[in-house]
């Protein structure tokens, strides 16, 4: 019967609730200065530092980064359900990122990073405004993450806009060339030629065209949900793709497969197409047979909304409409270079009066002559 009593409270010991719901101790001997626990509340550490509190003695120092810190932040926001939840993809990313920005700025208090730090930082990077767009979103999350979470007062990154411009995400798009050069020497039957045709004519990224098989194909298409959006992908298997799958040695599930038949892992993926297409001479990458395939399409006509549907990508993307931009100005210009040079009948006789003058420039008058033209 005893063991179902309530314990009695250790002397000296507070517990509060918060004005936002959250369960708070402290230590206060007398009409002491109060001391808050830092641990969670039956820990050893807890106990530990309840006795270093009560005999008026400094709490342990803090194992992990200073409080109020950047990287407090960080490993708070990495630790939480909400960063959980985002794709394996965006998490590796993200990463990578505030271990970069740790090693420079960790130490950094919160109360420090205002605005006009967010500002210099993304300014910092203005030369790759892809790099620049990714600080400014990666600090963003972060940031609104932190808010909600009540670790700070205000969000430093509201109202900062992305850079516009170049946001080329750095990847290489391969040429005519280069595709012509990898085809040569990698034909249709080979494992190589069969990866380099379903990142060519699918315009999925390499871990879903690893993920790609017959269970997704069904009346001459096929349906997946890639890992990156959750956009749901459907697109016809085209007739240069259905030859290289129908020729090639491929996996059980996945089209894909190693040389036993397994599905490849992503990382050793892109090791193995790296070196396939060092020997090929291609400088090209996985995402950038992507790229060449969205090019492609632009240049066969397909418009921004056809480039979301086939590459699963967000309407309203930046992807889409750079490379929608990229390739009608490559067409154009095309078009341009094959057009004959206007002529003109006046032009023509004003260039005979000044060849029949001596002058080698005929938009350049003789002298006490107007120039032919006139900048603005």
């Amino acid at each position: 019967m005893t063991a179902d009593m309530p314990r009695p409270r250790p002397p000296h010991l507070v517990r509060e609730t918060n004005r936002h719901g959250t369960v708070v101790w402290y230590v206060r001997v007398g009409q002491g200065p109060r001391t808050r626990m830092r641990e969670a509340y039956g820990s050893p550490e807890f106990w530990r530092d309840y006795r270093l509190a009560v005999e008026g003695k400094p709490l342990a120092p803090a194992a992990g980064p200073k409080p109020g810190t950047l990287s407090w932040l960080i490993a708070k926001y990495v630790a939480s359900a909400e960063w959980s939840e985002l794709k394996p993809a965006t998490r590796k990313q993200r990463h990578g990122f505030y271990r970069a920005i740790e090693k420079t700025a960790g130490d950094e208090l919160l109360s420090a990073i205002d605005r006009r730090a967010i500002l210099a930082g993304r300014d910092r990077r203005r030369d790759t405004p892809y790099a620049a767009n990714d600080f400014l979103k990666f600090l963003r999350g972060l940031f609104r993450w932190a808010l909600d979470a009540d670790d700070v007062k205000v969000d430093p990154t509201t109202g900062i806009e992305l850079l516009a411009g170049n946001n080329d995400d750095g990847f290489h798009a391969w040429t005519e060339e280069e595709l012509e050069r990898f085809e040569a020497k990698w034909p249709v039957g080979t494992r190589q030629r069969l990866a380099f045709d379903l990142l060519l004519f699918t315009g999925l990224r390499r871990g879903d065209v690893m993920r790609l098989g017959r269970p997704h194909v069904r009346n001459g298409e096929f349906t997946i949900r890639p890992e990156k959006t959750g956009m749901v992908v459907i697109a016809p298997i085209l007739l240069p793709l259905a030859a290289s799958i129908a020729a090639a040695p491929t996996g059980e599930l996945t089209f894909i497969a190693t040389d036993r038949g397994r599905p490849f892992a992503k990382e050793s993926f892109g090791r193995w197409f790296g070196k396939v297409c060092r020997k090929a001479n291609c400088p090209g990458s996985a995402h950038g047979l992507r790229k060449a395939g969205a090019r492609r399409a632009v240049e066969e006509g397909a418009t921004e909304s056809q480039l979301n549907a086939l590459f699963g990508w967000a309407d309203g993307s930046w992807e889409s409409a750079t490379d929608t931009r990229t390739a009608n100005r490559a067409k154009l210009a095309r078009e341009a270079r094959s057009a004959p040079a206007p002529s003109s009948p006046v032009r023509d006789r004003r260039r005979k009066v000044f060849l029949k003058q001596g002058l080698k420039n005929p938009m350049v008058g003789p002298a006490g002559l107007e120039p032919a033209t006139r900048p603005l």
